[in-house]
């Protein structure tokens, strides 16, 4: 009687087992790629619509954008900021339609961080 098997089982030591194994096998998600945004010089575009390009897409208040500005006309190049791959193609696709619309050769391009 005592010791008997009588087949029947709840399940709740597997059920734990199961949930226990679930747990410790998940892999911590892997971290995106991640893209700097890059404006390059063009001896067109105006310096304040530089500005306004960072302002309006990179969230930079004036004194940041006016940096990043000053970065690109005398180094020929400035980051507007570090993101994952489908957020920097984004932004590289709403600065360079931007520049179109306004009539501005501005270029605009990312690169892995």
């Amino acid at each position: 009687m005592g010791g008997e098997y009588n087949g029947a089982d709840d399940g709740a030591h597997d059920d734990e087992a199961q949930i226990g194994l679930a747990t410790k096998a998940r892999a911590k998600p892997k971290k995106p790629s991640q893209y700097k945004v890059l404006l390059l010089n063009d001896d067109y575009t105006p310096m304040e619509f530089v500005v306004i390009v960072l302002k309006r897409y990179f969230r930079m208040d004036l004194e940041q954008a006016t940096r990043v500005m000053l970065q690109v006309h005398q180094h020929g190049v400035g980051v507007c900021g570090v993101f994952p791959y489908e957020i920097a193609e984004t932004k590289v696709n709403q600065v360079m339609d931007f520049a179109r619309e306004n009539q501005h050769p501005l270029q605009c391009t990312l690169e892995k961080a």
